[in-house]
């Protein structure tokens, strides 16, 4: 790699990713009302999108409030597909592509924008995440991925749930791939983008360096 390819920090220097296709969004279940505090909350349901033969399956916690003003990365309560906002969303799928893998399929643990009655959000409740784990499934099922990367904790403890395990230390667990029996599959847990900055410096990572990390443990 040429220093043209780096940014000022030594990072990798991404093109732009491009908003995704709405229709790569899986609707799973339309109309979904299994939670009414979510129903009450969210514009849209965020569905998981990108292509169905993916072999990378990405999975977040939940969608965040979004910005209907925004001009593209309106993030998922209103594009309804998943890491549709420009901060996080834009992030991730820039930190995907630098690791080799620009086709990949992207989803949340949770598919509504959970508020906390000021317009920001909170974590999604235990009945919430049980909810919906169903249509993981199904996504998961579907799409039969090689690799699940869970973006954060609470992502990374949905995922372990279907092996009836719980996150123990969780920045311990972060590039530290776990086998997924239930889906004949490996778990990868990385940083939720929004905390990656926050985080990487503490794990004795530059962002190449994770980068570098992440393209060796994906397919």
């Amino acid at each position: 790699m040429t220093d043209a390819d780096r940014g000022t920090d030594g990072s990798r220097a991404s093109a732009e990713p491009s908003v995704p296709d709405p229709e790569s969004a899986f609707v799973v279940e339309e109309g979904c009302s299994r939670c009414p505090d979510l129903v009450a909350c969210r514009n849209r349901i965020s569905w998981g999108n990108g292509p169905r033969d993916a072999s990378v399956v990405v999975v977040g916690e939940a969608p965040g409030a979004g910005n209907p003003d925004a001009e593209a990365w309106r993030g998922g309560n209103y594009t309804g597909m998943a890491y549709t906002t420009r901060h996080s969303g834009g992030r991730v799928r820039r930190l995907l592509a630098d690791a080799g893998h620009p086709d990949v399929y992207y989803t949340n643990a949770v598919k509504c924008f959970p508020c906390d009655g000021e317009g920001s959000n909170r974590e999604p409740t235990e009945r919430e995440r049980a909810n919906c784990r169903p249509h993981l499934e199904t996504e998961l099922d579907a799409i039969a991925p090689e690799v699940v990367v869970s973006t954060g904790k609470h992502a990374t403890a949905t995922m372990l749930a279907f092996e009836g395990c719980e996150v123990d230390g969780f920045l311990d667990s972060v590039l530290e791939p776990v086998d997924l029996d239930a889906f004949d599959a490996t778990l990868l847990p990385l940083l939720h983008p929004s905390y990656q900055e926050v985080w990487l410096s503490r794990l004795g990572y530059s962002e190449s360096e994770y980068v570098d990390e992440i393209r060796a443990r994906l397919p």
